[in-house]
């Protein structure tokens, strides 16, 4: 019970907090939630590296942060700074490149370790920042606070839901999944069902950001709720095996959590694991969906 009640006072603290930023707090296309994403995405990444190490795959401290946010921070510097593109990829070759080189005069006794530096430097290159990145980007839609906002909300909701209807009625349907044997099958059910929900409501309600930009004027509102009701599905999918592979990560290195900074949740890595692998299958269907 006093788990239940840490989780309920972050989310009514800190999603209203992560809303309010994205709503007023626009400039410099959202450079402020840009900021907080990188940092985060530093912060798992960190917690990725102490969950790796359990596995023998070390990498030092500064290394793990640096390749955290480099997928964040390159993203930030183009979309809120007008930096060309081409740092994004530059960056990612660059941190591979260092992962590489920097082993060739290591001392031969040390020639073991070399591998498995390697492979978490790459690990951490990808996850969680790169996927995050996607976040960031999409402050360069039209009406990018509805198009982010309503982002958080299908994976908000989509965990909180999951959340209250498998503690509801999903305690004869649990299990299903061997990584996660708490998820039910209700829960995943309403996940889903909030995500689509809200994808509809979206579509039904923000037609300026959620119309399909080839439907004629008469048919825009008729073919906006079914490609909401899509973007939903998908996000929340989505959002759903983000968590699942995290927890296929964290009990791989027999841990339950990948730290204890947020109160009631665990880690960084476990309050973003839900997000990172939405943000880009969200970004990708807005993108074909409504033609932005």
């Amino acid at each position: 019970m006093k788990k239940i009640f840490k989780r309920l006072i972050v989310f009514f603290i800190g999603v209203p907090l992560l809303l309010s930023i994205i709503l007023f707090f626009p400039q410099q296309r959202h450079l402020l939630l840009n900021l907080v994403i990188t940092v985060f995405a530093v912060l798992g990444a960190l917690e990725f590296r102490n969950v790796l190490a359990h596995k023998n795959l070390a990498i030092s401290l500064p290394e793990a942060a640096i390749l955290g946010a480099i997928g964040p921070a390159t993203r930030t510097l183009v979309v809120s700074f007008g930096f060309p593109e081409i740092i994004v990829g530059g960056a990612f070759i660059l941190g591979a490149s260092w992962l590489l080189f920097s082993r060739v005069f290591t001392k031969r006794e040390k020639f073991d370790s070399s591998i498995g530096h390697i492979a978490a430097g790459l690990a951490l290159l990808i996850y969680p920042g790169l996927f995050l990145s996607w976040i960031i980007r999409m402050a360069l839609f039209n009406r990018a606070d509805m198009v982010i906002l309503i982002f958080f909300l299908m994976v908000f909701l989509n965990d909180g839901i999951a959340w209250a209807a498998g503690t509801l009625f999903g305690k004869n349907n649990r299990g299903i999944v061997p990584a996660s044997p708490n998820k039910s099958v209700a829960g995943f059910i309403g996940g889903l069902a909030a995500s689509v929900l809200t994808g509809i409501v979206a579509a039904a309600l923000i037609p300026g950001a959620f119309t399909p930009a080839a439907s004629a004027a008469a048919a825009a509102t008729a073919g906006s709720i079914p490609a909401g009701a899509a973007l939903g599905l998908g996000a929340g999918i989505a959002a759903t095996l983000g968590d699942l592979s995290e927890s296929v990560i964290k009990r791989s290195a027999g841990l339950d959590d990948s730290g204890s900074l947020i109160l009631g949740r665990g880690g960084a890595l476990d309050s973003v694991d839900s997000l990172a692998l939405a943000a880009p299958v969200y970004f990708l269907m807005y993108s074909f969906l409504f033609g932005a």
